[in-house]
């Protein structure tokens, strides 16, 4: 059985994702290549000094201001696309917030979850979409990961309580030509959702969650993840199939940490043996020092 006080040490995963660099840090701010545009950006992690001098940060595309208001510079693109393996994804800059729609922090899940492919059968083929493992991704945004599974054989059910990232998310997947993968959009609140689907005997073989700190359902709900999140995983695992084959939570909440993540899911799967891991996502800047920017908390079961 899985248990939270064996649980080992914590690592670190860093992008090695060639279409994303973080090239420095400092004073509260991090320099960026998205493809091919460099974007700076707020970062209240970046507690140190810059390594670059600020003429190499003023060769920026784009800063973001603390208003979401972007200052753009001649030639500096508002769309553009990037590329992770076999998806096109698109990047973009909005007036609502500082985030482009894709988190390169989190690229290692996508290895992880390329690293489970199923996608085929017989001879090579795909198999059919009622043999492919079925994965429920909550808190989907603009759908990376859900893409990733897709490619790698799972029919995905994709939750998001926003109607605009469901809508990005869509039109990822159309940019990736999977418009024909086995992928539910779900424009809905996560606990509520998860309830319906057990009460509809439907379950999944894998579990990806990337819960929020705060926010607010379709029709108003209120979510906080202190209170929210073990309820909701306690639903998620009566959702699950007996010997599911992994669950992966992140989490970007300041206050929490990767072994309360790891005790959750200790909590969580002690019905069903597996390894846990848990650690930090982190950016590893190439200017002189190469400092690591510590960006969010994961944990992870696998049935093994």
């Amino acid at each position: 059985m899985s248990d939270p006080m064996t649980l080992p040490e914590i690592k670190v995963l860093s992008s090695e994702w060639k279409e994303y660099a973080l090239l420095d840090t400092g004073r509260r701010r991090k320099l960026e290549r998205f493809g091919s545009q460099i974007i700076v950006r707020e970062e209240p992690k970046a507690w140190w000094e810059p390594a670059l001098p600020e003429a190499d940060w003023a060769r920026a595309h784009a800063v973001h201001e603390q208003d979401d208001h972007w200052q753009m510079a001649p030639g500096a693109l508002r769309e553009w696309t990037m590329q992770w393996r076999e998806l096109t994804l698109q990047a973009k800059l909005t007036d609502t917030s500082k985030h482009l729609g894709i988190f390169p922090e989190q690229s290692p899940h996508w290895e992880f979850i390329h690293a489970q492919s199923s996608n085929h059968g017989k001879a090579g083929r795909p198999q059919p979409v009622e043999n492919r493992p079925k994965l429920l991704n909550l808190f989907g945004y603009t759908g990376v990961a859900t893409l990733a599974a897709a490619a790698a054989g799972f029919a995905v059910t994709h939750v998001d309580a926003s109607k605009p990232a469901i809508t990005w998310a869509r039109h990822n997947q159309k940019l990736s030509s999977l418009d024909d993968a086995p992928i539910r959009w779900i424009l809905d609140d996560a606990v509520k959702f998860v309830r319906r689907e057990i009460r509809r005997g439907i379950r999944y073989d894998a579990l990806a969650l990337d819960p929020p700190s705060f926010g607010r359902g379709p029709d108003g709900e209120i979510w906080k993840v202190e209170i929210g999140l073990p309820e909701l995983l306690a639903l998620c695992r009566e959702a699950l199939v007996e010997n599911p084959r992994f669950v992966l939570l992140t989490m970007y909440n300041l206050e929490a940490s990767s072994i309360m993540l790891g005790n959750l899911l200790g909590q969580m799967m002690r019905d069903v043996s597996g390894p846990i891991s848990i650690g930090e996502l982190a950016l590893a800047a190439s200017a002189p020092g190469g400092r690591l920017l510590p960006l969010s908390l994961w944990a992870r079961w696998e049935n093994k």
